[in-house]
């Protein structure tokens, strides 16, 4: 097995070397670790799989510099809990991926694979292009609004966010400890199943439809809750049609869809994610708020506004955060998930901002399981993602849907 585990990391090495020059998705890559690690993977689930790291998670004896200059140099003396997790079940890390300043929004150097002068996204826009370029099948990130599902859509990879509290944030560098998740990036949402059973134990559930092999009607126990998001942001027509072919195909699939309607308040969640995130994002970099020279202007801005928001207002913030997610729970008793767009549309043009994140906010303000899903294309070719949402209770319902759902969507040649 050593001799699989080794061929694995020197093929991700090799395409490495071929693509990095023009996408530079990766801060540091650690050949000889990982080599190393490869030698003395053990036998586990992920036997030999490469992995990058997004840069504010910690890999013992590699530094963790979080895209910023105030961090550069500080190595990590262990590994963060789902670095350690990954490598029991086998898989080896490769290296740390590029991160946005202290996961916010200005950008590094990464470039989308698909079209190098359009954003990958961010924050987690390093492992995204390290997936979608194909050297890593699986590369970690994190997502406090939506740093891991808007570069999962622009980059066209599965993406998972985990519900906020069900999996370790030790050895994370945290923005805002209500709102901070890790997560995974794969090339498919098979992929993505295979890594969180071997993270947590889920298991991807197959809906008990699905088991009578029946095409047909395979989701005849499946309720979705279908959001345009238009109510938030300014989407993308391509976006919209990739979301009304995948609602008719699910429905013709045997799934009951509805629309998500008034039902859940996306604008005002938008705006107490807004408060909760800069309040806290001002008290975990306190220190590094010290030195303003050495922050960006839009992290400068948001700690500065973190400071001058209120405690109460932050209170009612977090009181407004637990009764809406109380209400929307509720509602996700009834049904699966709520299908919607990933972002507002494929990748914008140009390296000097990442896009929206606000298609996110919603979600990651009530602490909820996302899985992005990849296949969609528009016109002129770039990705475009959706996202499904579900009950923190209920991820592996979420993750047998999403599975589903990606076998609904054309291959590239019927895409438009």
């Amino acid at each position: 097995m050593t001799a699989v585990a080794t061929a694995a990391v020197d093929e991700a090495l090799r395409r490495l070397d071929e693509t990095e020059p023009e996408i530079r998705a990766w801060v540091r890559v650690d050949a000889d670790g990982a080599r190393a690690a490869a030698r003395r993977a053990p036998d586990g689930p992920l036997h030999g799989m490469p992995f990058g790291v997004k840069d504010i998670i910690d890999v013992a004896g590699l530094p963790t510099e979080c895209g910023s200059p105030l961090r550069r140099g500080r190595i990590a003396a262990r590994d963060a809990w789902l670095v350690d997790r990954l490598r029991r079940a086998g898989a080896v890390p490769l290296g740390k991926t590029v991160t946005t300043e202290f996961a916010y929004l200005q950008p590094g150097p990464t470039r989308n694979p698909h079209r190098p002068d359009h954003t990958p996204g961010g924050s987690s826009s390093g492992s995204a292009a390290a997936v979608a370029a194909g050297v890593v099948p699986l590369a970690l990130g994190s997502q406090t609004a939506g740093s891991l599902t808007r570069p999962a859509s622009f980059c066209g990879v599965a993406g998972y966010v985990a519900p906020v509290g069900a999996w370790s944030t030790r050895g994370f560098t945290g923005l805002s400890p209500s709102l901070d998740a890790p997560g995974l990036l794969t090339a498919d949402v098979a992929t993505l199943a295979t890594v969180i059973e071997a993270v947590d134990g889920t298991k991807a559930e197959v809906p008990d439809s699905a088991r009578a092999l029946d095409p047909v009607r395979a989701l005849d126990s499946v309720r979705l809750l279908v959001w345009p998001g238009t109510e938030l942001a300014d989407v993308d027509r391509a976006m919209r049609d990739a979301l009304d072919r995948t609602g008719e195909a699910l429905a013709r699939a045997g799934a009951g869809t509805d629309g998500l309607g008034d039902r859940i308040r996306t604008p005002e969640l938008a705006d107490t994610h807004a408060v909760v995130m800069a309040y806290e994002a001002a008290r975990s970099l306190a220190t590094e708020a010290e030195h303003p020279e050495a922050l960006s202007a839009p992290l400068r801005e948001l700690l500065d506004r973190g400071r001058k928001t209120a405690q109460d207002d932050y209170e009612a913030a977090l009181d407004s955060a637990r009764t809406a997610r109380a209400r929307v729970l509720d509602l996700l008793t009834g049904v699966d998930a709520i299908l919607g767009p990933a972002a507002p549309g494929p990748a914008p043009h140009g390296l000097d901002a990442t896009g929206t994140p606000v298609l996110s906010r919603p979600w990651q303000l009530l602490g909820l399981p996302v899985v992005t899903v990849p296949g969609h294309r528009d016109p002129s070719g770039m990705p475009l993602g959706l996202q499904l949402v579900g009950h923190p209770d209920r991820v592996g319902r979420l993750l047998g849907i999403a599975r589903h759902t990606e076998t609904l969507i054309p291959g590239p040649a019927a895409r438009g």
